[in-house]
């Protein structure tokens, strides 16, 4: 259960919030360390906005903070979120690209070894407000809910990058996507369809394996069957559960691209397979801002909308961590704070 309070060092004379917070971990039973009450209001550092968030969606980062993994306890109370859309201070509808990098910073984006998201070093995006660098504001398209641009930056912006920057696959192709249902999985289904990918998907559930069929799968297999054919690249972010599946399935000169490892991170794996078939293992993680751009001109171009499970009041955070926590979940879960003076 969730639990308001305030945090021992808030003396009450700053303005105050509603946000969904952690400010003790629990590794064993992470939604016991969710709570849901006041925090003060964010105070914007030279050079940031203030948003006033009209929607957060949820992401396994945000369980994986509960229990204490990349967030360090010395920064807590830490609100959690990376994903936001919202009003900034000049009344523009903006979405929030969640890389926040080192100031001065001129590299690659994702190269910037101070790079972080929202939650970790600063206050995260599950809060009526949020402060961050303007430089991270891209401006929401005109016909795009609140609840939709907040789908995107993280799991869709994963998506785009893992398909389209790090998989070396073209129109034609065969992508196999390792597992069914969440927000990063439904992404790479939705882009790979419109990109003229040939997309194969698989899942434990058949309630899943048909729900990846509707949004657009081109064949649906239960995890770790044989395939018909070996497959161009394979999108993995489940890890310890799929990994030799993944490399089995590819053909030589193949990619797996890995950006999770939802299932366990540590792999015993089949060298041999890798060298002799010359096969290609990519990391990927979040996109740059020209990844962001890219991606919303491409969900424009093809009309493509994030699947929204539910919308539910950042109240009642807790009855959308434990669908996420769950997985029982059809795309995305959003929270929608509700506008305060």
């Amino acid at each position: 259960m969730t639990r308001g309070t305030r945090d021992a060092g808030f003396d009450g004379k700053r303005a105050i919030m509603l946000a969904a917070y952690v400010e003790k971990f629990n590794a064993d039973e992470p939604l016991a360390a969710l709570l849901v009450g006041e925090r003060p209001e964010p105070v914007p550092e030279p050079g940031w906005a203030v948003i006033e968030v009209r929607a957060a969606s949820i992401n396994h980062h945000d369980i994986f903070s509960l229990r204490g993994v990349a967030l360090r306890e010395d920064r807590l109370p830490m609100i959690l979120g990376c994903d936001a859309a919202g009003i900034d201070e000049n009344g523009r509808e903006v979405i929030v690209h969640p890389v926040i990098g080192t100031p001065g910073w001129r590299g690659d984006e994702l190269a910037d070894p101070g790079m972080s998201l929202p939650s970790e070093r600063h206050q995260g995006t599950m809060a009526q407000r949020l402060t961050v660098p303007r430089s991270n504001l891209i401006e929401k398209p005109p016909g795009m809910s609140f609840a939709h641009a907040a789908c995107l930056p993280t799991a869709w912006l994963t998506a785009y990058r893992m398909l389209f920057r790090q998989s070396g696959l073209v129109a034609g192709n065969t992508v196999l996507v390792q597992g069914a249902g969440g927000g990063l999985s439904t992404a790479l289904i939705m882009l790979g369809r419109a990109a003229g990918l040939r997309v194969w998907v698989t899942s434990r559930q058949e309630e899943k394996r048909s729900y990846a069929r509707q949004i657009g799968a081109h064949e649906v297999f239960e995890s770790g069957a044989r395939l018909p054919e070996r497959v161009d690249a394979v999108m993995d972010s489940v890890g310890q559960a799929t990994w030799d599946h993944s490399l089995k399935a590819l053909r030589p000169h193949g990619t797996m691209v890995v950006s999770g490892g939802t299932s366990g991170y540590t792999i015993q794996t089949d060298v041999a397979r890798i060298f002799a078939r010359q096969l290609r293992i990519a990391g990927s993680a979040m996109g740059t801002t020209e990844d962001m751009k890219a991606l919303l001109r491409m969900c424009s171009d093809h009309q493509l909308s994030p699947p929204v499970q539910a919308e539910i009041p950042l109240a009642e955070a807790a009855d959308g961590f434990a669908a996420v926590y769950r997985g029982d979940i059809r795309g995305k879960i959003v929270l929608t704070p509700q506008a305060s003076p």
